[in-house]
């Protein structure tokens, strides 16, 4: 749902939509983003991924904005993601495919002119024979892969893929491509294997250009640049390499209604289980949002919320629909009913946030759920 823009850093949540809080969407943001990636990979261009919805923040809202600044390359994971990103884009805009089709897709991808990324010799055979029938040249990508053992064309049937593109000249390769499995690790010797084996393909399958930098490869240099990189996280304000400074803006801000407060003496038990138990008298406030909304239950007595720059450390098991936080450090009486913490902002990343649930970024941005009002600033 989309809500007025309001300043939600010092508001209580006056909407009446019944939503629980703002999840903000900083499309301003976003865009630099875009704009400091491209000018790391010029003269190669930047491409978007936008797969997952745009990692939960909405496929619509951030391929439109980035189309207006000049992206015309975006990579959805599914067929079902290209269809429902069609409309809000102009037609001068290509849709890829990462994982390919599954069989039965193909000539409504070739109806919908949607590129599909081809990750094996079975995909690669229905995609030339669906061009046959329709007496037709289709685009295509051919992905390769180079050590992650995931997606793309085995080393053994290479020779096979080779033989086929000699064969036809139903299917227009636009480019090539491979993954990196430990681009956000500099250090890792991965990056380097992947390397030297991207350009083994390059001289098996000569005058194809390549694109093979995700968001972390951007920042290995230009060797793993290509024709066009393929930054995911980057764009959204997540780290793209570990153990450093984040280069990019933070685009996400979430803040939740508070529901109810109490003070409660020593001894308390707090939350599912019991396992928290209070040392002193201890004031509480229970805020409207839990792991259904993307607030992971591993954030149970290890997480955080902010208020005006104080920390306010969760106590006690994230429930499904609330998380209770210990408010002892505010001045009693600054929370109520209705007032509002923030869970990401100028004092909480998603990657903080991430590294105190235990998981990683993507996790915590495609899990945040529908029940927040959004708002596209």
């Amino acid at each position: 749902m989309d809500g007025g823009l309001v300043d939600s850093r010092t508001s209580k949540l006056t909407i009446d939509s019944g939503a629980c809080g703002y999840l903000t969407i900083d499309l301003t943001a976003l865009c630099r983003n875009y704009d400091k990636l491209s000018s790391i990979v010029a003269p190669a261009r930047a491409a978007a991924v936008v797969k997952a919805d745009s990692y939960g923040l909405g496929a619509d809202r951030v391929s439109k904005a980035l189309y207006g600044r000049g992206c015309r390359d975006f990579f959805v994971a599914h067929f079902v993601e290209a269809l429902r990103l069609r409309p809000h884009l102009p037609r001068d805009a290509s849709i890829f495919v990462l994982n390919g089709l599954l069989p039965g897709n193909e000539t409504a991808c070739a109806e919908g002119g949607f590129i599909p990324v081809v990750n094996s010799l079975e995909q690669m055979r229905l995609w030339s024979e669906t061009a046959r029938s329709l007496q037709r040249k289709l685009p295509a990508v051919l992905q390769f892969d180079t050590g992650m053992s995931r997606l793309g064309i085995p080393p053994e049937d290479r020779a096979a893929v080779a033989a086929h593109l000699a064969a036809t000249d139903h299917l227009d390769i636009l480019f090539i491509m491979s993954h990196l499995a430990s681009a956000d690790e500099t250090d890792s010797v991965q990056n380097g294997d992947q390397l030297a084996e991207m350009r083994r393909v390059a001289k098996e399958f000569e005058g194809y250009d390549l694109s093979f930098a995700n968001s972390g490869g951007i920042f290995l240099g230009d060797d793993f640049h290509g024709v066009l990189a393929r930054p995911g996280i980057a764009l959204y304000g997540g780290a793209p390499t570990g153990g450093v400074a984040n280069p990019m803006e933070p685009v996400v801000r979430l803040d939740v209604a508070v529901v109810q407060t109490r003070t409660v003496p020593a001894g308390a038990r707090v939350g599912y289980g019991g396992v928290h138990v209070t040392k002193a008298e201890t004031r509480l406030a229970t805020v409207a949002a839990g792991y259904a909304d993307g607030l992971p239950r591993s954030l149970s007595d290890r997480g955080s919320v902010y208020y005006n720059g104080v920390r306010l450390p969760t106590v006690g098991r994230v429930s499904m629909d609330s998380m209770t936080i210990d408010i002892s450090a505010l001045p009693e009486g600054t929370l109520s009913l209705g007032s509002l913490v923030e869970v990401l902002g100028d004092h909480q990343t998603i990657d903080d946030l991430a590294r105190d649930a235990g998981l990683i970024s993507y996790e915590i941005l495609t899990s945040l759920g529908d029940r927040y009002t959004r708002q596209y600033r």
